[in-house]
């Protein structure tokens, strides 16, 4: 069975539905998830939707969207919340100059933060990057005992070689299905054994569902697409990926 390992079930199109989406993820052969947080309150929520389904883990974070809003006490609340063994990381945290909804000076502060928890729990992390590939490999760069994943990747190829070189997975999300996607090309030169799929559901739905709510079970066109540019069978990207998604996160 595959692993979405980012999803946000919290929303209200997903997590209303919860057991019909669950249940369509399961007839894709889609069988366990990570509920990734944005801030403080979506934490507490993925933590609960853990903690009612076995088969869903969770992370604490605030995105870089949220830095500016992040309570004073937030390092606080994450660690209280990582106590449970549910929580497989810290995240999603990291840097996003595209939207820039928060000060880049805020973002940096607030990702360092979150780098720190990390290190001092030694759990993996979850990061978002978008357009700011230097600042980001720079924050990593200080933080050398923590791994952890780059989410959605949609940067270049040099970019996810010096992820790697720093330890770090490579999670393709639906975007790797579009038309015209340079993304493919990156893919093929990742190895298996750094490669993990991804739907940031209820975002990027993948073609042939582009433009419509997305759910975890359509990982599964992910995972088919690395097939396809990996030219391997579809089983063989379940097994490294799922596999990998138990090496990073102790699953």
């Amino acid at each position: 069975m595959l692993t979405d390992t980012h999803c946000h079930l919290f929303y209200d199109e997903l997590e209303n539905n919860l057991p019909a989406v669950l249940q369509r993820a399961h007839d894709f052969g889609v069988g366990r998830f990570i509920c990734v947080a944005t801030n403080l309150k979506d934490s507490r929520k993925c933590l609960q939707l853990s903690i009612d389904n076995k088969n869903i883990f969770a992370s604490a974070g605030i995105h870089p969207h949220d830095a500016e809003k992040a309570p004073v006490n937030f390092v606080e609340e994450i660690h209280e919340l990582m106590k449970n063994k549910k929580m497989v990381a810290v995240g999603e945290m990291g840097l996003d100059y595209f939207k820039s909804l928060s000060k880049p000076k805020i973002q940096k502060k607030v990702f360092r933060e979150q780098m720190q928890i990390a290190t001092e729990l030694n759990k993996p992390i979850i990061f978002h990057n978008r357009d700011a590939d230097n600042d980001v490999i720079s924050i990593l760069k200080d933080f050398p005992n923590v791994r952890g994943v780059a989410h959605c990747f949609s940067s270049t190829l040099n970019t996810a070689r010096a992820f790697m070189d720093l330890g770090y997975f490579i999670s393709f999300s639906g975007n790797l299905t579009f038309k015209n996607s340079h993304l493919p090309s990156v893919a093929k030169e990742i190895p298996l054994n750094r490669l993990l799929v991804e739907t940031d559901s209820p975002y990027l739905s993948p073609d042939p569902y582009r433009g419509k709510i997305n759910e975890p079970g359509r990982v599964r066109f992910v995972a088919e697409k690395l097939a396809e540019i990996h030219s391997v069978p579809y089983d063989k990207i379940v097994k490294v990926t799922s596999d990998n998604a138990n090496n990073i996160f102790k699953l």
